[in-house]
């Protein structure tokens, strides 16, 4: 007997400035009103594919099982793949289009077991124009799996194999230093970075980063609030990466750091001044407190 679902976990780039959110919502109900739909986020920047599956990776693990919807599509209405990936782990489903989006969750999740393609148009709703497919397709898929719906009931199987894959930046050495990436800012101005906590020890404390022609040291710390006022840190962020932080205030407006920028990391100059652990102080301006 196929498996139903209570929860679908659902992330786009929709926004809620329209109605395309609650649209989808609604279709969903329609079909399963047992569904509970949990809202990931509505706002990844329209067409940041990378950007999403990144938010995707980060909270897989916290998910509860069950569906997980997430549309950010810019090439919907093409060929470009609509799938169902059923995980290896705890039988959950990821649906959404085949455009590197879903990969890297789905690898964190043990792994697609079972693909199917989104062909079989009697699941799908009826639809004026091609372009919304996460009203006309998405929707009433993910409907139709919490309803008990077999996987194979919804299109042609594919091969895993052939899913694209994400494009996530890893980091490199070069000569002593360490390039990294900045995958996220989040709203308080934290620069997350590609960085393992264990790649920083080979670098000592502090540490001198290069990036966008400047030069900024900065030292560890293990709470926001024990990075000096004024200073500029290393912390290990809530999944486990490295992130530049400032106490109260946005490390990435005074560093002027946005998602995609490098960063390189070496051992810092003992002649450049201050002491290990601590960073170079600069000024900021007011900003909200973290809750």
């Amino acid at each position: 007997m196929p498996e139903r679902f209570e929860t679908v976990s659902f992330l786009s780039d929709y926004g809620t400035g329209d109605e395309f959110v609650g649209v989808v919502k609604s279709v969903i109900r329609s079909i399963a009103p047992h569904a509970v739909v949990v809202d990931l986020t509505h706002g990844i920047a329209p067409y940041d594919v990378r950007g999403a599956s990144l938010a995707l990776a980060r909270a897989v693990q916290y998910l509860a099982p069950g569906v997980v919807l997430a549309v950010v599509d810019p090439g919907v209405g093409t060929e470009r793949r609509a799938v169902a990936v059923e995980v290896a782990e705890e039988g959950s489903v990821f649906v959404g289009p085949d455009n590197g989006l879903l990969a890297p969750a789905v690898a964190m999740a043990g792994g697609a077991d079972r693909v199917v393609a989104l062909t079989e148009e009697r699941y799908h709703l009826p639809a004026p124009g091609p372009t919304f497919a996460g009203r006309d397709i998405f929707a009433p898929a993910v409907a139709h799996l919490c309803n008990g719906s077999a996987l194979g009931d919804l299109g042609d199987p594919i091969d895993p194999n052939t899913l694209l894959p994400g494009l996530l930046p890893l980091t490199r050495q070069e000569n002593g230093s360490l390039v990294a990436e900045v995958l996220w800012v989040d709203r308080y101005g934290n620069v997350q970075l590609n960085v393992d906590p264990d790649e920083l020890l080979v670098l000592g404390d502090p540490v001198s980063l290069s990036f966008n022609d400047r030069v900024q040291r900065a030292g560890r710390a293990v709470t926001y609030s024990a990075i000096p006022p004024g200073a500029v840190g290393l912390v290990i962020d809530a999944y486990g990466l490295v992130s530049l932080a400032a106490n109260r205030h946005s490390a990435a407006a005074y560093l002027g750091l946005g998602v995609g920028d490098s960063v390189t990391l070496r051992e810092a100059d003992d002649g450049a001044g201050g002491s290990a652990g601590v960073t170079s102080r600069v000024a900021f301006e007011p900003t909200r407190r973290r809750p």
